[in-house]
């Protein structure tokens, strides 16, 4: 897809996630929409345009690193509950529980007996947040391997994208198939009524992200909410010039 008719595309959307973010403000929703899939998919894109017009305050990202010595001793979902929503508030999950079903798995840093709890728990887990009033999105970005491998060359030729390149993605690049069947036991054993999962095709990454995006719209009540009148009165006088007395503002960045 072009970027001119994505950009086209991508603009009533944004507007509508403006407003669906008023109106979980409004009415006190929480939601929260987890992003797996292949590494390179496009999750932290399609995050970036889903939270980018949306007030900070409201939606934020978590993307967790390597558990703490003190985490590995908890409980698997201890460390991912303080993060889930508040009443009027959006959670976008990069990466989540679910590692432990994907590269915890499939890199050996979970043995068989901690992957089976987690399949048997994370829809026990995943009904007490759907009862409790969160409204849960499980995404799955998927790709196949060739387009895998082009964005990791690009990210390897490219030094701004570079730190996105981990040895884990070196390791994973031959474990594709191992990802593959990881995946589907995720799935049969996670795929539920009140937590269905969702696929979306990200071999096109700007067709996917405005696929997901229309999805989850979609899939929400109707969430239009008039935002607030503001009374805005006239300023009463000329506006005035930023002045400093005691401190040199560094000089304007030269036209080049």
């Amino acid at each position: 897809m072009k970027g001119k008719t994505y950009n086209a595309a991508l603009e009533p959307l944004t507007h509508e996630l403006v407003s669906m973010a008023r109106w979980a403000r409004t009415t006190g929703q929480r939601i929260c929409v987890l992003f797996e899939g292949r590494d390179t998919a496009g999750k932290g894109g399609t995050i970036k345009a889903i939270r980018e017009k949306l007030n900070p305050r409201q939606c934020r990202t978590v993307a967790l690193g390597k558990p703490t010595e003190a985490e590995q001793g908890q409980w698997y979902f201890q460390r991912y509950v303080q993060h889930l929503p508040t009443a009027g508030e959006i959670v976008l999950f990069d990466r989540s529980w679910y590692n432990r079903a994907g590269v915890e798995r499939v890199m050996g840093f979970a043995d068989q007996q901690q992957v089976d709890a987690f399949l048997q728990q994370a829809p026990v887990f995943e009904k007490l947040l759907a009862d409790d009033g969160i409204r849960l999105f499980k995404y799955w970005l998927s790709c196949d391997q060739e387009s895998q491998e082009e964005r990791f060359a690009e990210r390897l030729a490219d030094p701004l994208k570079r730190w996105k390149l981990s040895p884990i993605d070196v390791a994973a690049r031959t474990r594709f198939a191992d990802y593959s069947a990881a995946r589907e036991a995720m799935f049969a054993a996670t795929h539920t009524d009140h937590a269905p999962w969702t696929v979306v095709d990200f071999n096109d990454q700007k067709r996917g992200r405005l696929t997901l995006i229309r999805d989850l719209l979609d899939r929400l009540p109707d969430t239009r909410v008039d935002p607030p009148a503001i009374d805005w009165p006239a300023l009463g006088h000329p506006p005035l010039d930023e002045a400093f007395t005691s401190l040199t503002p560094i000089p304007d960045f030269p036209d080049s």
